[in-house]
């Protein structure tokens, strides 16, 4: 086996250039991480098989870490087979360990993708069946091995998962609300907003407390993969002592002495959900946590911060309104009184809303500074950014034009 490997690492759309960064900063760490090109979706990088250990246990926005196999280029199912049978999956993985196969193509002119990822299951289980006299099991549930198949119009590559579930798994969510945001998204939406260990962040509507535990991970220096298990764990060749020496060279930050992270909602279970995942999470300090509606808050603290937040859609905006007002006009009651909110008490507060709804700044009565887009699963979002700048109302508007000016 070669002491370099490529990699590719999947993230949700929007966020590879905070990947990159990511993955930049993990290189720090050794000197054997390169970090290649972007793509929509994901960034190529190479390195040892340390390195693809290094970035399961440290990458926040990573989806998984995919070790390339082979690539070629292609013409039929048939050539998609050769080239699977071609690989050495016996150096990596047992017999007795079970697969799963999934394939995601652009623009091939294949016409089943279904009967392409059975060619590559076929491939691997003749492969070991001509070696053993046996064939692996398939899994697609909680499979030991996944193997990825990526076609595009002309080529075929083929690569082995080494993080098993994916990362933004972290081990610490035992309950969620409705419609959780993925961990990876919540770490990209921080790193986007340009929030960095030591600023105040708030949180208003933290639902189950995604954002509130990624931050307060990172205040204290707790790797995302620390609580977790591996595909890589299950690789032939794998070291514990690397694996462990690994983990053991985490160097966990000092516990903060003041409060910087708040967070609040407007349900007594989410809050009491979100202390619960925070402890889950392995934080060990205050992160000051209210039950109130998002339109009473007060800024959290005498600096300003970043308010960034995931607001509820319909129904939970709902949860103690009045069930004989429909729902479009509770939210545009309650958009606007949050949007007065954020005026009259956050002064000099950068605030990101990471939202499906694209008409919400108008529903906020705000002007966004910028908005990026990002995908939540299938869903485009936008993440929109208001500087809230000091003296900030409305009451010139307020003056009929006719009047002269005092």
């Amino acid at each position: 086996m070669s002491s370099s490997h490529s990699y590719f690492c999947p993230c949700p759309r929007g966020l590879e250039i905070a990947l990159a960064e990511e993955l930049n900063e993990i290189a720090l760490l050794d000197k054997t991480l390169k970090v290649h090109t972007q793509v929509p979706g994901g960034v190529h990088c190479s390195g040892t098989l340390q390195d693809a250990y290094r970035i399961n246990l440290h990458s926040r926005i990573a989806s998984r870490v995919l070790m390339r196999m082979a690539h070629a280029s292609y013409a039929t199912e048939n050539d998609i087979y050769d080239l699977t049978l071609a690989q050495a999956w016996e150096d990596w993985f047992e017999v007795d360990h079970t697969i799963r196969i999934d394939v995601t193509a652009i623009k091939s002119p294949l016409r089943s993708l279904e009967f392409t990822t059975l060619k590559i299951k076929d491939a691997i289980c003749d492969r070991f069946r001509d070696i053993y006299n046996r064939r692996p099991s398939v899994d697609t549930k909680m499979p030991d091995m996944r193997i990825v198949g990526f076609l595009d119009a002309r080529t075929f590559t083929l690569y082995l998962d080494t993080s098993g579930e994916a990362l933004f798994k972290r081990g610490w969510r035992m309950e969620t609300g409705d419609a959780p945001l993925r961990e990876n998204l919540a770490a990209g939406l921080l790193r986007t907003s340009g929030w960095k260990p030591g600023m105040t962040l708030f949180d208003p509507m933290c639902g189950s407390g995604t954002i509130l535990a990624e931050a307060a991970q990172m205040l204290a220096g707790i790797p995302p993969g620390l609580h977790r298990d591996f595909a890589f764990e299950k690789f032939a060749g794998f070291s514990k002592d690397e694996w462990a020496a690994i983990k053991a060279s985490v160097k966990p930050n000092p516990l903060p002495t003041e409060p910087t992270i708040f967070g609040s909602d407007i349900s007594g279970d989410m809050v009491s959900m979100t202390r619960n995942n925070l402890n889950k999470a392995g934080i060990r300090f205050e992160v000051p946590l209210k039950q109130i509606e998002a339109q009473e808050v007060k800024a959290p603290s005498e600096t300003p911060g970043i308010l960034l937040t995931n607001p509820p859609y319909g129904e939970r905006i709902g949860v103690r309104g009045d069930s004989t007002v429909e729902a479009d006009d509770m939210a545009k009651e309650f958009f606007s009184a949050f949007g007065t909110t954020l005026k009259q008490r956050f002064a000099g507060w950068k605030v990101f809303l990471f939202t499906a709804d694209l008409g919400l700044p108008k529903l906020l009565r705000l002007k966004e500074a910028r908005k990026t887009p990002f995908f939540n699963g299938a869903l485009e979002c936008r993440l929109f950014r208001f500087d809230m700048v000091a003296g900030f109302n409305r009451r010139e508007q307020a003056i009929p034009k006719t009047e002269p000016k005092q």
